[in-house]
């Protein structure tokens, strides 16, 4: 049962400095899992505890494909988050979706290849359900949240994860389009997944940065052009969470979704047969179905 909501933000630099948030604390939190991109944020913003995590470390120093997804889902469940939300910068892959624009994610399509993509393996094998990946009651307090502070903020849309770190081809932008994703990235796989394994509420929320190179217009984009609306999208991001957060300290106990118990019916392996190494090693993440 979870009682007290302690919302995990991911995201970019500066998120943790949002006006009203105080209590501010930097602390390392070890995980089982290695290392996370850095330091943990904590703080408490109108009452609602709050921890963010810089995806790629402070001073953007890692890759998406070197990033610890596992460590860091780990390192937030073991903080006491009870949900994630996911601030990342896309590319556009519809007209209707301008640089500026802001998206609520309600799907995924995971083409990254070189990403450890689960908690569970040899010695605990877990197959957990996935086919609504996003937290509806997340989704539902960021719109009314988005909406409260004039943001433009567009629901529903597929998220398409590439293994990066080079931006798509015109070919394979073509074909991500074709496959009717509506954003592309490079950071929200296998995170999303990674949250549904450890019983995390999880949303997105996807800034457009610029349209994909499938735009007539890309070639004409320069630098100064994206750094302006990314320190745009970056004022915008901080004022949704200083409106989300107090909606979501107002909504305890489980998630209706079933997010908090995700992994209720998941482990396939019997007791008997589990690796004790691997039980330790879940401790957090799993720890609330392995102690049955």
């Amino acid at each position: 049962m979870v009682s007290s909501p302690v919302i995990g933000i991911i995201g970019g630099s500066g998120l943790y400095q949002i006006d009203g948030l105080v209590d501010v604390e930097w602390r390392r939190v070890a995980s089982s899992f290695g290392e996370p991109s850095d330091e943990l944020c904590f703080g408490t913003l109108a009452g609602t505890r709050v921890v963010f995590l810089p995806r790629h470390g402070r001073g953007h120093r890692i890759p998406p494909s070197e990033i610890n997804f596992r460590a860091n889902i780990d390192a937030l469940k073991r903080a006491g988050a009870t949900a994630v939300i996911s601030l990342s910068a896309v590319g556009s892959l519809k007209a209707e979706l301008p640089p500026g624009a802001f998206v609520l994610v309600d799907q995924f399509i995971d083409r990254t290849f070189a990403r450890n993509k689960s908690f569970f393996g040899t010695g605990l094998v877990a197959h957990v359900a996935f086919g609504h990946p996003v937290c509806a009651r997340l989704g539902d307090a960021l719109a009314a949240a988005g909406a409260a502070c004039g943001l433009p903020m567009h629901r529903g849309g597929t998220y398409l994860c590439m293994e990066g770190p080079q931006f798509s081809t015109l070919a394979e932008s073509q074909m991500h389009r074709g496959l009717g994703a509506a954003v592309v990235g490079m950071t929200n796989m296998p995170e999303a997944k990674l949250a549904r394994e450890a019983e995390l509420c999880y949303a997105t929320v996807a800034m457009v940065t610029d349209f994909d190179c499938w735009h007539p217009d890309h070639d004409h984009v320069t630098v100064e052009m994206i750094v302006g609306v990314l320190l745009a999208n970056a004022d915008r991001a901080r004022a949704l969470v200083k409106s989300v957060v107090p909606l979501l300290g107002r909504q305890p106990g489980d998630c209706p979704q079933g997010c908090h118990h995700a992994l209720d019916n998941a482990i396939i392996t019997a007791p008997e047969a589990r690796d004790p190494a691997m039980v330790a090693k879940l401790d957090a993440v799993a720890g609330r179905v392995l102690k049955r």
